[in-house]
């Protein structure tokens, strides 16, 4: 990392925090964390689909997701326990290594599963690489929460957020691509790769300074029992916890309902592999690039929270373009357009509601109470769209589910804006956003 110092140095003021090493790493790490969820959504959707396996059959598929929702039931294992053998290498990097051979292998697994012979195979196969992926995740946000500084959230979080889609793209592009060519059991094998950066990253860097002071101070029975208990206890004790749990439930129903549902509706629309490649992978990725650029520039200029108020605004008018498409039809034009404006919005959003979601941690238990909210934050979108999107899609048509994704987004708009006026957002900040270095983390507070 030192390397970079010179070049660093030749950069202008506000581009030079995205060469420090902690961003860097967040870049690293959102491509890792992005390749698992890909292999499961847009591309298994896309495989499935191809396979004759019906619409309602499809969507079920989404429950697989539930995984990531909850893995808070386990998160504190990995802010608790410490690995044999490899536990000298640190809390965090341990879990690194161990969750991404996870990831791999259970990529491996799904390319062997057929879809149109063995369903029922293929469903244990994305259920299990949705678990190893909501564990890889668990510890890839622990890792990055404790990396960055207070002051480097914004920057962090634009950083995982570009980091998510290139591995979340590539991994797609990649499997579409290959499988177009030699079969989707090829094309996942390949994909395995991308599990690889995260791990690196962890090796690069090592154990982060602010976990190394927690897990010095946190020994026996009494910070066991804390492990579990403490990220739960803590978050509901603040001020107005209950409301932000509230937001954090609803703000994204209609943005997740949507998106797990873009590939059935290309489709049905007629749209091949290639053309899907191009312009839901090619140019939603350079939107969001530009979405995150700009979402990160206004985060320094008016701040948190009037950054994710016109976030949750844009990503919830985001369905509205796919209304449109649907409208219209086979429309490359169409296509572009509506990819486009969603994956801006959706960069935007990222670098504003990762990072409050970030500093709402406690740098005690920051991979479970960010496992808890990030699981909170999609759970019911993914839950409506695996159990009743295939069959809203069908006796509604495309155009009608999508302005209802629209409206199903207003809720959390609301209760964004009364937190906002109340003074709540500000309240129920954890140490992640507001300790400015490892020494003065409170680790010794007793968890009631």
């Amino acid at each position: 990392m030192s390397l970079l110092a010179p070049v660093r140095a030749a950069l202008p003021a506000g581009a030079r925090p995205y060469l420090e090493p902690a961003p860097l790493a967040a870049l690293a790490l959102g491509i890792s964390s992005g390749a698992p969820f890909a292999l499961i959504a847009a591309t298994l959707t896309t495989r499935l689909a191809q396979s004759g396996i019906e619409k309602s059959t499809v969507t079920l598929f989404a429950l697989a997701f539930l995984a990531y929702n909850f893995k808070w039931a386990w998160a504190w294992v990995v802010d608790g326990v410490k690995l044999p053998l490899i536990g000298r290498l640190g809390q965090r990097v341990s879990w690194m290594l161990l969750a991404g051979v996870l990831v791999i292998a259970a990529i491996v697994n799904l390319a062997f599963a057929d879809p149109a012979n063995d369903i029922v195979h293929t469903a244990w196969a994305a259920i299990l690489l949705a678990a190893a992926g909501a564990t890889y995740d668990i510890v890839i946000d622990g890792y990055r929460i404790d990396l960055l500084e207070p002051r480097q959230l914004g920057i962090g979080s634009g950083m995982s957020q570009y980091g998510w889609r290139i591995g979340a793209a590539a991994a797609a592009a990649v499997a579409l691509v290959v499988a177009e060519r030699s079969g989707w059991t090829l094309g996942y094998l390949v994909c395995a790769l991308f599990a690889a950066p995260a791990m690196i990253a962890a090796l690069v860097l090592g154990e982060p300074e602010r976990r190394r002071k927690v897990v010095a101070r946190a020994k026996g029975m009494r910070s066991a029992v804390a492990s579990v208990i403490g990220p739960f206890s803590e978050f509901l004790r603040r001020s107005g916890a209950f409301v932000v749990l509230l937001f954090i439930l609803v703000h994204k129903i209609g943005d997740t309902l949507a998106n797990l549902t873009f590939r059935l509706l290309f489709d049905d629309l007629g749209f091949t592999n290639d053309e899907i490649a191009f312009y839901d992978i090619g140019i939603g990725f350079w939107a969001l690039l530009v979405g995150v650029f700009v979402g990160g520039w206004l985060y320094t200029r008016i701040g948190m929270k009037k950054s994710v108020m016109l976030s949750l605004i844009l990503m919830a008018v985001s369905n509205i373009s796919f209304a449109a498409l649907a409208a219209a039809g086979h429309s490359n034009i169409g296509m572009a357009a509506a990819i486009g404006f969603e994956n801006f919005a959706s960069g935007f959003g990222g670098v504003a509601v990762v990072a409050y979601f970030s500093a709402l941690c406690d740098l005690r238990f920051t991979a479970a109470q960010y496992a808890l909210i990030s699981a909170a934050a999609s759970i019911a979108g993914r839950f409506l769209t695996g159990t009743t999107a295939g069959g809203l899609i069908e006796a509604m048509g495309y155009v009608n589910f999508y302005l209802l994704t629209t409206l199903a987004a207003v809720p959390g708009i609301l209760i964004y804006w009364w937190m906002m006026k109340s003074g709540l957002v500000d309240e129920a900040i954890g140490t992640a956003g507001t300790e400015p270095a490892p020494a003065e983390v409170p680790v010794d507070r007793k968890v009631e």
